[in-house]
């Protein structure tokens, strides 16, 4: 192994990271299966409840959707006047960040994590203004539906055949201090839906004929729960004694190849292992000569960055290693990190003058007989 160049990861024994810990706001998040099964209405009943209590509390941003049910659960909570910005001649609506931090009040409701921010905002994001809250010292009660989940992309579409535009990074929902499963059996939505209490008349129809249908509402809600399990699982397991030791079931590294297909398929195979068994994960690149910087494509390398990058997002640390054999080189590593499973691409077929020599995945498999492969 000839070079290593990891992302530099936080000490949890670093004392200055416990104190700036210790001066960030908390994150609540009530998570739900999809619109409609009241995380708004139930967010601000303990807005509410929070302000009766004598806590200094604000709406930063909460969009009711013209349901009169929910618009009657804002009582007397103190609204942040948006920020409105004119996009293509159109009146655009966002949370004032800035407005908020100056402010500085203890807790703040935020709607919709995974929004997309108008042109022109602090962040492009919401879930970047959120945290921007929490830096500032200020909590957060958030709402988000499932299929935002970065990590879930894949199988949202696969089980309802809907591709999720706006999306949330996994690091983002690990930092929650609690989350609350918001859930409602699919036949009690269905009919708030028949009832016009999620949608005008006029998307009904659409709706029940394509997203709202009993088994995607039955998948989604499927989803809800186990994440939600998972998480608290994971609270339950990170104890200090824990935190003191590297993960107790194990390390989860994922190849990634300049020229492999699907990338982010494997990302997130990879997340949802590593949070499964409560592991830090790998997004581990070999170079080899052939792949030098003068060598390699310009597409080719933008294509490998955005891989990258989408791998820090949800969580991952990215180690990028030089060296001629691919093999031995991740072979060398899952051996000094202690790795247990290794996530990979399928391999491809042997050809007739390579017949005899051992493929990649057949070397890691005789190197690392104690280690685990899952091939995407």
């Amino acid at each position: 192994m000839d070079d290593t160049t990891p992302i530099t990861r936080p000490s949890p024994d670093d004392f200055l990271s416990i104190i700036r810990r210790q001066q960030l706001g908390k994150l609540k998040i009530y998570l739900g299966p999809c619109p409609g099964v009241g995380k708004t209405y139930v967010m601000l009943q303990e807005g509410n409840r929070l302000k009766r209590n004598g806590v200094d509390i604000l709406i930063g941003y909460v969009e009711p959707h013209d349901r009169p049910e929910t618009t009657a659960q804002i009582g007397d909570v103190e609204i942040v006047p948006p920020r409105v910005t004119k996009y293509h001649g159109i009146e655009l609506r966002e949370m004032d960040v800035d407005a908020i931090i100056a402010r500085k009040p203890t807790v703040v409701l935020v709607d919709e994590l995974a929004h997309t921010n108008a042109p022109g905002s602090r962040n492009a994001k919401r879930y970047e203004d959120v945290m921007d809250l929490i830096r500032a010292g200020i909590s957060v009660i958030a709402t988000v539906n499932i299929q935002h989940f970065e990590s879930l992309y894949n199988i949202v579409e696969d089980s309802t055949g809907v591709r999720v535009k706006e999306r949330v990074p996994d690091e983002i929902i690990a930092q929650a201090d609690q989350i609350v499963n918001i859930d409602l059996p699919a036949e009690d939505l269905l009919e708030r839906m028949n009832a016009g209490k999620i949608y005008p008349k006029e998307r009904i129809e659409a709706a029940l004929a394509n997203f709202f249908t009993p088994k995607n509402l039955t998948r989604l809600r499927e989803m809800t729960l186990s994440e939600t399990a998972n998480f608290l699982d994971r609270q339950q397991r990170n104890t200090a004694e824990q935190e003191k030791q590297v993960s107790a079931l194990g390390q989860v590294m994922v190849a990634i190849s300049s020229f492999g297909p699907n990338p982010g398929r494997m990302l997130r195979k990879t997340a949802r292992l590593a949070a499964m068994l409560n592991a830090q994960w790998y997004a581990v690149n070999v170079r080899t000569p052939k792949e030098s910087a003068v060598r390699i494509d310009a597409t080719t390398q933008r294509h490998l960055s955005e891989t990258l990058e989408s791998a820090q997002k949800m969580g991952g640390f990215v180690i990028v290693l030089k060296h001629e054999d691919i093999a031995q080189a991740l072979i060398a590593f899952a051996r000094e990190y202690g790795i247990t499973h290794i996530v990979l691409g399928r391999p491809h077929h042997k050809n007739f003058w390579n017949f005899w020599k051992p493929t990649f995945h057949e070397q890691l498999l005789k190197e690392l007989p104690d280690v685990d492969l899952i091939l995407v």
